[in-house]
């Protein structure tokens, strides 16, 4: 069992950065694939970036955040963060994160789920 908190979100400019993290509480958290999905409201959840277990070198990104958002983890801390660079109002949304024994990458089939947080980008 894997339990996910996200927290960093808030109101911020377009151009502005945040940096979102989600804390993981549960045993073997190295092991996990991770992911951050967010979803706007009247659409549905959208895939933004994902991260391999143990190592973290490989990463994959929506192409609509590539070159602006980075996906990392801290093993040591059970923790995975999304920094989020030059913000735009589009990346308004609920913010999730996600993880998974197996790779999911950009399908929604992530085993936990946080809560989500919310991110809003004012123009």
């Amino acid at each position: 069992q894997l339990q996910l908190v996200e927290s960093g979100g808030g109101l911020v400019q377009t151009g502005e950065s945040l940096r979102l993290s989600c804390a993981a509480s549960g045993r073997a958290f190295v092991t996990y694939y991770m992911a951050w999905f967010r979803q706007a409201p009247g659409k549905g959840r959208e895939f933004v970036a994902a991260i391999k277990s143990w190592t973290g070198d490989t990463t994959v990104y929506a192409d609509s955040v590539k070159g602006r958002f980075t996906i990392t983890r801290d093993n040591d801390k059970n923790t995975v963060y999304l920094q989020m660079d030059s913000l735009k109002p589009e990346d308004t949304a609920v913010y999730y994160c996600a993880a998974n024994p197996s790779p999911r990458w950009e399908i929604p089939q992530y085993e936990f789920w946080g809560q989500g947080t919310q991110v809003t980008v004012s123009s």
